[in-house]
């Protein structure tokens, strides 16, 4: 017998903006369920901590979309071929070719450049007294990051940004897979500048690796592994910005110890990841062959969501889950996925989270929210976790 499906569609605005509750609701009827949703049709959700560390390392889960039942295509709006896409042995050898360009040492390298980023910002909205801080700084400190690292124009990051909104966009399917093709033209003219002409930035290093005969970048991989890291690279930090923000606000506690004390910075953080994840649920895995997970039946090409959001509230791994605390354990949340698939970009994330919150914090001592809380408007995603706009007055 079929299992029965929960119709998150159905759950409405009230499901958008505080899925906690539903996922509490579902985790303690079993780890595993059967959903809906109008976007996606019915696919596994997987809300049980033990249960996600699982799925994200089982083999018999693929992130190839081929071995989804009724494949046929991508719609138009896939961008090249990414490590997101793929399983090892193909996904080994592309980590391994970003992981080598993408150092440690040229992101602490940065450290400089974003705070220097993050002052201007600020100075900008304070003499305003008010501002989204989603427009006017969570969203504007990494995109600006992120194009400097792999060598975008200044000129080109606002028409970059659109399109990437435009193609992310399924309700409108005919605009997102415009945007996705005038993506898909503008990093190929990119890269091939930087094949030209490099330059000291991530894109030029990575365009050098098209020309190695032994392990070399196919056009499409490059396409694919630009457009990864620009969009994961930036809108992710985004919302951390964001929604760390908003939790500080709304626990004011939790804020004046932090001001007290910036030994608790790094931890803060991590806290802030497991409370409100910029990544909700990771992309569809797809079953290669009929498995068990927590309970459940999972048979060849179905789809199966992870709910990392859900796993970082589990109460068997956090105790009182539900509550804000900065100085509690955190580590061990998955908010950059577990396994081979881990964000390789998380080092970044963590350095500009932190830069941001502290700058942010130091230099707007009367820092408040600038609206109801219930007026927040959260994006209607199931993948990812952000706010539309984030109103804040200066004091």
């Amino acid at each position: 017998m079929e299992a029965p499906f929960e119709d998150l569609s159905a759950l409405g605005q009230s499901f958008v903006d505080d899925p906690h509750p539903v996922y509490a609701r579902l985790r303690s009827q079993g780890a595993v369920h059967r959903v809906r949703t109008v976007a996606s049709g019915e696919f596994w959700l997987v809300v049980g901590y033990q249960e996600a560390r699982a799925a994200l390392t089982n083999l018999r889960l693929s992130n190839d979309i081929r071995h989804s039942t009724g494949w046929s295509d991508d719609g138009g709006n896939s961008i090249g071929l990414n490590m997101v896409q793929t399983d090892p042995p193909q996904h080994t050898r592309l980590r391994k070719l970003v992981a080598r360009e993408f150092t440690t040492r040229r992101i602490e390298a940065l450290r400089p450049r974003i705070q220097q980023i993050a002052d201007e910002l600020v100075d900008a909205m304070l003499p305003m007294g008010r501002a989204d801080l989603v427009e006017a700084f969570a969203l504007p400190l990494p995109l600006a990051v992120i194009c400097e690292l792999l060598g975008v124009p200044v000129t080109d990051r606002k028409a970059f940004h659109d399109w990437y909104l435009e193609s992310t966009d399924f309700s409108r399917p005919e605009a997102a897979a415009a945007a996705a093709q005038a993506m898909t033209g503008y990093l190929a003219d990119l890269i091939a500048a930087k094949q030209r002409t490099p330059e000291d930035d991530l894109l030029s290093a990575l365009a050098r690796n098209m020309a190695d005969k032994e392990d070399r970048l196919s056009t499409e991989e490059m396409l694919g592994m630009a457009f990864l890291l620009l969009v994961a690279g930036y809108e992710t930090a985004a919302n951390l910005i964001s929604s760390g923000t908003f939790a500080l606000l709304r626990h004011p506690d939790q804020l004046t110890a932090l001001r007290a004390d910036w030994s608790l910075l790094t931890n803060a953080v991590e806290e802030m990841l497991r409370y409100e994840g910029p990544v909700e649920t990771t992309a569809f895995r797809y079953v290669k062959e009929t498995m068990d997970l927590g309970g459940r039946t999972l048979a060849r090409g179905e789809s199966v969501a992870v709910v990392l959001g859900a796993a970082s509230r589990a109460p068997e791994r956090f105790a009182e889950p539900d509550r804000f605390d900065i100085r509690r354990e955190a580590r061990g949340h998955l908010a950059f996925g577990y396994g081979i698939h881990h964000c390789l970009g998380a080092p970044l994330a963590r350095m500009q989270g932190a830069i941001a919150f502290r700058t942010l914090l130091e230099r707007c001592p009367g820092l408040a929210l600038d609206t109801d809380p219930a007026e927040l408007a959260w994006r209607p995603s199931l993948m990812l976790r952000g706010l539309h706009q984030l109103p804040v007055a200066f004091g």
